[in-house]
């Protein structure tokens, strides 16, 4: 059936982080992420090195994946904007304008709201100035379909009888003391996706990862000491879901995958992981149903 020319004019605008492709190109994704300020030589070959560990980080092509599935659940055009690589921002409002959008909706992909990710996006887009009607969906952290993908992964994934941490990126501590609901948030849906899953309060707890070591304190308890605690309460053993991640990326595929897991062996410790949600039909369809809220 034909869709409206009202429906063919709406499109729904996926925003994220954004990667790079290679690690030559890490010099001048850093730069974007500092806003133009230099980082040290040292910590640009530390990050380089991280994602020589991992070949590449795949969250650009994810998310696109992610776009193409929500397109064809949804039959509307979806794009893809990152704040800090390719497609830029501004690139994706240029060809949204060009294909005649009037109304889009915006959903970014980091489901708790901190203004260190989201805020930031939604500046982002602002700048651009759209001339189009544009619908931001400020936080889904506690959406079913997003609990229920979790926890689809959870049960797949977790051996019996291992305590689980579920994990978010930390943020500067002030992000938090100034009204941010980003901390809260998280550990919300930990909490939801604990509660889908039937597991008990003592099976599990929370940490933040990958925290930064500029601007003052970040957003603790850290996954390491985390694990230490674990491991003098007599556990041999730890489970991760990171819940604050929708696909596979550097945080994941390094922080997790090697460096965590890397910490944990050196304890004494077997460290798995549930896998991200990455294509997952239950993504897309929490997706779906957040853009079905505001047609």
């Amino acid at each position: 059936m034909k869709q409206t020319s009202q429906s063919e004019a709406t499109a729904i605008l996926l925003l994220a982080h954004g990667s790079p492709d290679s690690v030559d190109q890490i010099p001048e994704f850093l730069l974007r992420v500092t806003g133009g300020r230099p980082l040290p030589p040292e910590s640009i070959q530390e990050i380089q090195h991280r994602y020589g560990l991992i070949g590449r980080s795949p969250l650009t092509e994810l998310t696109r994946k992610q776009a193409d599935l929500l397109a064809q659940n949804l039959r509307l055009r979806v794009y893809v904007g990152m704040r800090n690589w390719h497609p830029y921002i501004a690139d994706t409002v240029r060809t949204m304008v060009s294909d005649g959008v009037t109304r889009t909706i915006v959903i970014c992909l980091a489901p708790q709201n901190s203004r260190t990710s989201v805020g930031l996006y939604r500046s982002a887009l602002a700048k651009e100035n759209p001339p189009f009607t544009v619908d931001f969906i400020e936080s889904w952290h506690d959406h079913p379909l997003l609990i229920q993908a979790f926890a689809e992964k959870f049960l797949s994934g977790r051996p019996p009888n291992v305590p689980t941490i579920f994990t978010a990126h930390s943020v500067p501590h002030r992000t938090v003391t100034e009204g941010d609901p980003y901390e809260r948030q998280a550990k919300e849906t930990a909490s939801l996706v604990a509660k889908q899953v039937g597991l008990p309060s003592e099976a599990w707890t929370f940490a933040f990862q990958s925290q930064g070591v500029s601007g003052g304190p970040w957003l603790g308890p850290t996954v390491e000491d985390t694990i230490l605690g674990l491991k003098k309460n007599g556990h041999d053993a730890v489970f991760i879901q990171p819940i604050g991640f929708l696909c596979d990326h550097v945080e994941v595929l390094y922080d997790i995958d090697i460096s965590f897991k890397q910490f944990a062996e050196k304890q004494g410790m077997r460290l798995t992981r549930a896998e991200s949600l990455n294509d997952s039909p239950l993504l897309t369809a929490a997706l779906a149903a957040l853009a079905r809220s505001l047609i």
